[in-house]
């Protein structure tokens, strides 16, 4: 058969450019293929401008303490339009480095458009008929949208439409404690808004309890309102919106609500299940290589079941692009899978949590915990919140979770931990400057190794070369 192409790939989110310009750069015949955006929800309605917006929140946050350190500052005005621009400018900033032209000078033929897959080896776009012995399925995910009653009657905000608000919000209600919930709730809160967060769990539920705790204090003190309880029904009242949660006898009044309860995968509506592409709990099902149940056929990224996180999506990306030109099989390896949720303090963490550790390896885990209060960088900066944990089976590192100022900058070295390719011993040994908040990762490491290193045998060898040295003298 001859092929129009070597690769199709659906999608220019983060998974689909990643995949696409991989193998266009080894010089295969590539076409990548968009029915909205280059760069997906990350660049456009996600990481790119949640995080311009936490920028300038903390901004604001700075300035409300006025006097600190010896230095007083004026009282922060904030105008939402200037906040609006910084926002959208930063996307466009980055907007050059996901663009067609980009990927085009790479070698990948861009077509706009929506796909269908008609065949294991073909894709129709606006009624041009494409071919290719793999196929690469990199759609993204959507939000999801909760049950509520009285829904479709109120106007409410998802990360795809918040970005645009053209007015500072005076009270957001925000469905949902997760990491976007958290994240908007404090940036919010500083820039002005009144925030209520209703959330039926755990707060930030797959992160540390003990860390997520601290930053729960952190934002309670800042003014954020914590509800426990599920909203089950919503109302208009004038231009406000009335929230009713489980069985609360009184509402919550908001001017505006945002659903931030996760992600839905995009995988319905490109003809897959008609050519028999097996569908999961959320996504499309793939094994470790990202192969779905059709030959030639891979899904990566938040299209698939499984994680969704963008750097997760490059990986899978590169991996898939990686198979395709090698004809090499290559899995994933999410055994030191990291994440950070950007409020302040930072919650990062890497591996498995304490929770997990003991659910799986029971009294075998260990953990190791340093405080920032210790740390001669914080205490300098004058932000000593938080702490580092680390989980060991014996001298193993199984995960690590941080919570202070620019935590998820400390996760590197245990990336190597976690895999084997360091160790313990090499990180607690490490020459690292000083003063630096890096230097409780290594006082967390010498922490695993000073029974080891200061025990009975150690001491009583250095005794012995005491010995001998006094009677060679």
């Amino acid at each position: 058969m001859k092929f129009s192409h070597d690769v199709i790939v659906i999608g220019a989110g983060a998974a689909g450019l990643t995949a696409a310009g991989g193998v266009a750069l080894f010089g295969l015949k590539a076409v990548l293929v968009e029915a909205h955006k280059m760069g997906g929800e990350c660049l456009n309605t996600g990481c790119v401008p949640s995080k311009a917006l936490i920028s300038a929140a903390r901004r604001a946050a700075e300035a409300r303490t006025r006097t600190r350190h010896g230095v007083t500052l004026a009282a922060p005005q904030i105008e939402w339009s200037g906040v609006h621009e910084h926002i959208h400018r930063a996307i466009a900033d980055i907007e050059p480095h996901d663009s067609a032209e980009r990927f085009e000078e790479m070698g990948v033929e861009v077509l706009k458009g929506r796909a269908r897959v008609t065949g294991r080896q073909s894709v129709e776009v606006a009624g041009r008929v494409l071919t290719a012995p793999r196929i690469v399925v990199a759609t993204g995910s959507r939000p999801a949208i909760p049950p509520i009653e009285g829904l479709e009657d109120v106007p409410y905000l998802t990360n795809e439409n918040l970005f645009d608000l053209t007015e500072l919000p005076e009270h957001l209600l925000i469905a949902g404690g997760g990491a976007i919930g958290m994240e908007m709730a404090q940036g919010f809160r500083r820039l002005g808004s009144a925030v209520t967060v209703v959330e039926p769990g755990p707060l930030m539920s797959r992160d540390d309890p003990e860390s997520v705790s601290v930053v729960r204090s952190v934002m309670q003190d800042e003014g954020v309102v914590f509800v426990q309880g599920k909203v089950a029904r919503v109302d208009r009242h004038g231009r406000s919106i009335l929230a009713h949660i489980d069985e609360r006898t009184e509402a919550i009044e908001a001017s505006h609500l945002l659903l931030a309860v996760g992600r839905k995968a995009n995988a319905d509506g490109f003809g897959l299940e008609k050519i028999g592409v097996r569908m999961g709990d959320n996504g499309i099902a793939v094994d470790a290589r990202r192969r779905t149940s059709v030959k030639g056929i891979y899904a990566i990224g938040d299209c698939r079941d499984g994680p969704r996180l963008t750097h997760i999506s490059g990986y899978e990306g590169s991996n898939v692009a990686l198979e395709i030109v090698t004809g090499l099989p290559t899995k994933v390896d999410y055994t030191a899978l990291p994440w950070v949720t950007y409020t302040e303090p930072e919650v990062a963490q890497i591996g498995l949590t304490e929770n997990d550790a003991r659910e799986e390896h029971g009294d075998a885990v260990s953990v190791v915990k340093e405080r920032f209060d210790d740390n001669e960088r914080a205490i300098a900066d004058g932000d000593t919140r938080g702490h580092l944990k680390m989980v060991l089976k014996g001298k193993k590192v199984l995960g690590v979770s941080i919570v202070g100022k620019n935590a998820g900058e400390l996760l590197l070295p245990f990336t190597q931990s976690i895999t084997g390719k360091s160790s313990t011993f090499a990180l607690g040994s490490a020459i690292v400057s000083y003063p630096t908040r890096s230097e409780i990762s290594k006082a967390a490491a010498f922490s695993a190794w000073e029974p080891t290193v200061f025990g009975s045998l150690p001491k009583k060898y250095a005794a012995l070369v005491a010995k001998l040295r006094r009677t060679l003298a």
